[in-house]
């Protein structure tokens, strides 16, 4: 398989992504329905165009952000690519890593799925999260990176 070839995150990813967007948002449309209501403007002067951005924020780029998100995990390291107006790609060695944590917050945990986190040594990138991974799948991954550093110090 192609190494830079990238893995997608799971497709419950975007719900995950939408609900924080939904959550997000709604003091700005709160703040939004006060203006309009005090405001001396014609109706819809102000939630019209609030209501359209923030349609775009959760129909829109949750979407756009998934499809900018990917990982590799090949047989000695990770590679984590995200990012729309700036693109990271991360490569932690597993001969780097310190422990391996996998997190699961309730919005994810609503859509069975998990965040991989990887700390490595040093300070820059000191940890590198994997979102969006069915839980079983990122056990499995956290797994495998424990197998090849045990052989590692075995070794």
């Amino acid at each position: 398989m192609d190494e830079d070839t990238l893995d997608p995150l799971h497709p419950n990813m975007i719900k995950v992504l939408r609900v924080r967007a939904i959550l997000m948002i709604v003091p700005l449309a709160v703040a939004a329905i006060g203006a309009e209501i005090a405001a001396p403007l014609p109706t819809g002067a102000i939630i019209a165009p609030v209501a359209l951005l923030l349609l775009g924020l959760v129909a829109v780029m949750p979407r756009r952000r998934y499809r900018r998100m990917g990982y590799r995990l090949t047989r000695d390291r990770l590679r984590v690519v995200r990012g729309w107006w700036n693109r990271r790609d991360t490569v932690v060695p597993f001969g780097r890593v310190q422990h391996i944590d996998v997190n699961a917050e309730a919005i994810e945990r609503l859509f069975g799925l998990a965040t991989l986190v990887v700390h490595t040594a040093g300070t820059h990138n000191a940890s590198v999260a994997v979102p969006g991974l069915r839980h079983d799948d990122a056990l499995a991954m956290r797994e495998t990176i424990r197998a090849f550093i045990a052989d590692g110090e075995a070794g």
